[in-house]
């Protein structure tokens, strides 16, 4: 059977640990990966826009010595067929699927019906390939994951969800600030506390005290415009800036892309503090060591 990644539970903590030694390999010698993935091929479905996930993925096969193909899932069939049969068929040409999808419940229902590992590139639920690239670069700054902590202010989304079911398994404990009404779900809590220290509150100067790494993201996703008034007068008090920062000397991230004056402020996102570009490049770097993991590709 394949083996897929829906999100980052459907791996172990050894799994996930070595994972992100062997995309720090990849990143050091990457020639000596540049034929791991020859004659094999990616497909790349995408229901949503795209700039970091379709170029690191892209990218990243070619680097690999393998092929990437793009599907727009709204020029294809997958606007007519069963998503189960067109499923059947993109197994039936490529090696590994990466789809980029509106709802989780449609990765389930391709992880069933494919004969070849399927990759979450991100979905309503959780953005498990933006969590690896996410410890990635903090085991690259920090030199260690284990007792590190991680705060996120803001929306408990998808990215919010994937980041902590990621410090679960790194060990690095997680707190959590924004308005009540949109704290993360509690299947992702109850996942997370069961190995490190997790702390939710409405206060974003107490999630940040103590914090090794400070991480924010939009607060208005795709296909929520519609709340966009709404959640930028909720999220306003959440707004990752100097005045919050002031005493801190964390790490700042975020996924991109940014709205710079909303979740973040120039000066923050600009400063020497941010790695958020080096978040992106890592994105490339950890999806190659995950598409060898899926594939059972040890060079």
């Amino acid at each position: 059977m394949a083996r897929h990644l829906l999100t980052l539970q459907d791996l172990t903590s050894k799994e996930f640990l070595s994972i992100l030694d062997l995309s720090a390999a990849i990143k050091r010698s990457p020639g000596k990966y540049a034929k791991a993935l020859a004659g094999k091929s990616l497909i790349m479905l995408f229901q949503k826009t795209s700039t970091r996930t379709r170029l690191s993925f892209e990218v990243g096969m070619t680097q690999l010595g393998g092929h990437a193909v793009f599907v727009d899932w709204k020029t294809s069939n997958f606007t007519l067929g069963a998503l189960q049969d067109e499923t059947r068929c993109l197994a039936r040409y490529g090696d590994i699927i990466m789809a980029r999808v509106n709802r989780h419940e449609d990765l389930v229902i391709m992880a069933h019906a494919s004969s070849v590992p399927v990759i979450n590139g991100l979905s309503d639920a959780a953005h498990p390939c933006q969590a690896l690239a996410d410890l990635l670069t903090i085991k690259e700054k920090l030199r260690s994951l284990k007792g590190r902590k991680v705060a996120f202010i803001g929306d408990g989304n998808n990215v919010c969800h994937s980041l902590m079911e990621g410090c679960a398994l790194a060990g690095a404990s997680f707190s959590f600030a924004g308005p009540k009404e949109y704290w993360p779900g509690d299947d992702v809590v109850k996942f997370a506390k069961k190995s490190i220290d997790v702390r939710l509150t409405d206060d974003p100067k107490e999630a940040v005290r103590g914090a090794d790494v400070v991480y924010t993201d939009t607060w208005v996703s795709m296909g929520q415009e519609a709340e966009s008034e709404k959640r930028l007068q909720a999220f306003m008090p959440y707004q990752v800036n100097e005045a919050l920062l002031k005493e801190s000397k964390a790490l700042v991230m975020h996924c991109l892309p940014a709205h710079r004056g909303y979740e973040i402020t120039d000066g923050i996102l600009d400063s020497h503090a941010s790695v958020v570009f080096d978040q992106a490049e890592n994105r490339m770097h950890a999806q190659k060591a995950l598409m060898l993991f899926l594939l059972g590709v040890k060079p």
